[in-house]
């Protein structure tokens, strides 16, 4: 038996299980790319316009640290210059957790121990991970790049912009490789995976914030700044693609070595073990998941402080942008509104933290149907905790947290901003604007509470639900989308803080929504079967 065996019905099997969470994730990026560009050049209808807008923004740090270079002064270029950086980072993010579970949570689940009692090689459930997850970067950047190409774009730029997207993508499938061999279970690989991915950010900002020097050609050490380096619509540095490829292949190939030498289930970095008697903290189920999701919860908190503080730096950078005409149209188009260019920044950026918010609420309520696959869930509820205790447990963790995660990062951004900028709003408005934001977060970690209280198997459409919702919600307007359709989506309905008004009613609504939400995935889960 080769070490390939059974490939091809491990193929089968994973692209069966990823038939729902693969398309509506390759959709909602393909419409990212193809609405936002869409959307920009509606406001740029000639190439002049486009060039006063650009002669600022290229020369700017506070934006090309956030959304990457730019080297060409058309209208093209500024088209995609938000979301050839944002995209990476989500394709890479789609790499990841794709691979992740094809890998590390079927091994951990013993899934993988059933499937390699038959004629199964021991290369074969990573392989069939790789292609899997490799497959689904290449749909994402090809069609994006395909969708770009029929708005009438340079074709050469619309190759660029793919292979961007394609080389973080690729990368990111080599390093998370790599991660589920050395760690032992599915969230230490997440956490080894994701610190990667938010190092790798960390770096290409600090590279592209600089003009030249040694810490400029730091970005390329970046996965994330290979795939600003290639400036779609400009230099178009289609090379880089090899980057990418090299990174898959080394991770790949460090993967399999590492894999021959561990043992079925385990690791290459050692777990550390607990205490011999437990804490009062840990009397109840919400001190247990609590206490089982310290790592993660702590990781977010560091995470999110060092982010505000750099995006609270920024705002002394913002206020050096040109206050013309098409520079405020051109920061409308990233999410903002009227309002002075401070407070236009900090509604899109709380957006957009917003989301990274969402995901991590999303990610800690989802651990209730993991828990329940591992066994702990029913091990827990063998004791006097009732379903529902233990359910409304993961639900105040994701509750709080958000909350917690919020609260950090807004007053980050809330403690540096008015040093950095004389023009930024007060602190308290900078923290309101980010408060604001909670319940849209809360809706969606709701929704993500519903799916898994009422058929668990359903959960992962949580992500594609906060995809789709995001970019529905931020483009929709701009693409003269149904306002039905537009209203679905929590975003929609944030308002403009800082320097406009707190949406009260629909906070509240949204608030409303949520508690039934939670209610009815907890009744559902009291009533169905367990795994």
């Amino acid at each position: 038996m080769t070490r390939l065996a059974g490939l091809r019905d491990l193929l089968r099997l994973a692209w069966r299980r990823d038939r729902v969470i693969v398309p509506s994730s390759v959709a909602g990026l393909v419409l990212l790319s193809v609405g936002s560009a869409q959307a920009t050049l509606a406001l740029f209808p000639d190439d002049d316009s486009a060039v006063a807008g650009l002669a600022d923004i290229v020369a700017n740090p506070a934006l090309v640290a956030m959304y990457g270079p730019i080297s060409a002064a058309d209208a093209d270029a500024l088209a995609v210059f938000k979301t050839v950086m944002m995209g990476a980072v989500l394709t890479a993010v789609l790499a990841l957790v794709v691979l992740r579970r094809h890998t590390r949570t079927e091994e951990e689940e013993g899934r993988l121990e059933l499937v390699g009692a038959g004629v199964v090689g021991r290369w074969a459930p990573l392989a069939a991970g790789v292609l899997v997850a490799t497959s689904a970067v290449l749909l994402a950047s090809g069609l994006s790049a395909l969708g770009l190409l029929g708005l009438g774009m340079d074709p050469a730029g619309s190759l660029a912009f793919g292979v961007a997207w394609a080389t973080a993508g690729l990368a990111q499938v080599g390093v998370t490789a790599l991660a589920v061999q050395l760690a032992s279970t599915t969230r230490g690989a997440g956490g080894l995976a994701f610190g990667a991915l938010g190092a790798a950010y960390l770096l290409r900002a600090a590279a592209d914030s600089v003009d030249g020097g040694v810490v400029h050609a730091l970005g390329w050490l970046s996965p994330l700044g290979w795939a600003g380096r290639v400036e779609p619509y400009g230099r178009d540095r289609t090379w880089v693609l090899a980057l990418g490829l090299g990174a898959l292949v080394l991770g790949v190939a460090a993967a399999l070595v590492v894999l021959d030498r561990r043992d079925l289930g385990g690791g290459v970095l050692p777990t550390r073990t607990g205490r011999a008697r437990a804490g009062r903290a840990l009397s109840g189920p919400l001190g247990l998941v609590s206490r089982l999701a310290t790592g993660t919860l702590l990781g977010w908190v560091v995470g999110l402080a060092a982010g505000g503080v750099v995006l609270g730096s920024l705002l002394g950078a913002v206020g050096d942008l040109s206050s013309s005409p098409q520079m405020q149209r051109f920061l409308e188009a990233l999410g903002g509104s009227a309002g002075t260019l401070e407070e236009v920044y900090l509604a899109t950026e709380s957006r957009f933290v917003a989301v990274a918010i969402a995901a991590g609420g999303i990610a800690l309520v989802l651990r209730l149907g993991a828990a329940e696959r591992l066994g702990l869930g029913e091990a827990v509820l063998a004791t006097p905790t009732s379903r529902t205790r233990w359910y409304a447990a993961h639900v105040a963790l994701a509750v709080g947290a958000t909350t917690l995660f919020t609260l950090v990062v807004g007053g980050a951004v809330a403690l540096v901003g008015p040093r950095a900028s004389e023009d930024a709003p007060g602190a308290g408005a900078v923290l309101g604007a980010f408060l604001a934001t909670l319940p849209a977060v809360w809706l969606l970690v709701a929704a993500a509470a519903l799916l898994v209280g009422a058929r668990p198997r359903f959960a992962p459409l949580a992500w594609a639900v906060l995809l789709v919702g995001f970019v529905v919600g931020e483009l929709g307007p701009t693409m003269d989308l149904p306002g039905w359709l537009v209203d679905l989506s929590p975003f929609a309905h944030l308002g403009q803080l800082p320097g406009g008004e707190f949406a009260a009613l629909a906070a509240a609504v949204m608030t409303v929504l949520a508690a039934g939400l939670v209610g009815g995935g907890g009744v559902a889960y009291a009533r169905r079967d367990l795994a």
